[in-house]
């Protein structure tokens, strides 16, 4: 059997399937796709890997699909990554797609949107009002709020429980994307920057190797600030 992981590192699902099939101990071959250069808007790219020009896809045994929460829901019916991180169980396996669904609109979106305007969009000419970007970053602090208070905050030492799970993952990735930008949810958190911490051993070390472009980001942007 093969397969190929498409993705660039600097993508939040990439980074998560990227460390979800390490921690599996999956033999798989990432095919990196610089976003950066456009790569995901090639002809090549677009024609034989993804019409939808965005990554991750993976390409197992010439079965390609798309969109990580699918993903990962295939990879777990085809037993490659650990029952314990997409559970079996219906109502437990239910509470973890719960999250999923909320994740996109409720967290991701918000994350992925302030670090676009903060970070992306100046790299290429685009500038944004302050009161504009700041508008971005309340909606950002609300979501952060919400995932704080409704799913932190009810008690249990993970997203959907005292086992870590893919929720904890994609989350734990998506919080990472605005560092870039200056705003880093741990240090405004102290229930998050916890929780992250636990969610960083458990994957480790393979969190920390698809980070290390990211880090090696937010490091530049913190010495230019100085």
């Amino acid at each position: 059997m093969s397969l190929k992981l498409y993705c660039d590192l600097i993508s939040q699902p990439s980074r998560t399937l990227y460390i979800l099939l390490k921690t599996a101990k999956y033999n798989f071959e990432p095919k990196y796709v610089k976003l950066a250069k456009a790569e995901h808007y090639s002809e090549e790219f677009t024609t034989q890997v993804n019409r939808m020009q965005r990554v991750p896809v993976i390409d197992h045994n010439g079965f390609l699909l798309t969109e990580s929460v699918a993903i990962v829901k295939y990879l777990a019916r085809e037993k490659i990554i650990p029952e314990s991180l997409y559970p079996v169980d219906s109502k437990q396996q239910a509470r973890v797609d719960e999250f999923l669904e909320w994740h996109h609109i409720g967290l991701r979106l918000h994350c992925t949107t302030y670090f676009r305007v903060k970070y992306m969009d100046p790299l290429f000419g685009k500038k944004m009002e302050e009161d504009q970007l700041a508008g971005y970053e309340r909606r950002m602090v609300q979501a952060l709020d919400v995932f704080d208070k409704k799913w932190l905050g009810q008690g249990t030492e993970f997203v959907v429980g005292n086992k870590v799970t893919v929720a904890d993952l994609f989350a734990a990735t998506e919080l990472e994307q605005p560092r870039m930008a200056g705003y880093d949810p741990k240090e405004h958190y102290p229930a998050i920057a916890t929780w992250a911490k636990k969610v960083q051993a458990h994957f480790n070390p393979h969190y920390d190797e698809a980070h290390v472009i990211l880090n090696k980001i937010v490091k530049k942007q913190q010495s230019a600030n100085l």
